[in-house]
């Protein structure tokens, strides 16, 4: 079931944030990803419509929305890979009539997915937070 985002929930999101973010972006050290566990909690979360993926009372997986951003969108490395990637997106794409994302171009899974998802390439630019080249993606989604 998808759900919107509450409060209470912080702590769930934000460990399924570090642990997939540590292991799907492996060209970045992890110490990146920790020192950005704060502005998560406080700045981007709380500045975002989020929706997390519950199932059987626990929470495998969000996404967040910022105006048509998707600007995060995760799954617990125990649940990924049976599909709750793609629920979310769908549930996302309900949300509004476009969707825009960024992607790093070494990330080729998640990449492939959004490919698959039916997002398109937009331009490739430079990560502004890490210098990373990235893929600016968007699809229509009425």
């Amino acid at each position: 079931m998808i759900r919107e985002y509450q409060a209470k929930d912080i702590e769930v999101v934000l460990d399924i944030w570090l642990k997939a973010s540590i292991q799907a972006h492996d060209f970045v050290v992890a110490e990146f990803w920790q020192s950005q566990v704060s502005n998560m909690r406080d700045i981007y979360i709380p500045a975002s419509k989020t929706y997390v993926f519950e199932k059987e009372g626990n929470i495998v997986g969000f996404y967040s929305l910022y105006q048509n951003l998707l600007a995060a969108i995760f799954v617990s490395p125990d649940y990924q890979d049976q599909g709750f990637g793609k629920q979310l997106i769908s549930h996302a794409k309900g949300q509004c009539s476009e969707l825009t994302l960024n992607v790093y171009k070494e990330n080729q899974a998640a990449y492939r997915f959004y490919l698959a998802q039916g997002f398109e390439v937009d331009n490739e630019q430079l990560c502004e937070h890490i210098g990373c080249a990235e893929y600016a993606m968007s699809m229509n989604t009425k």
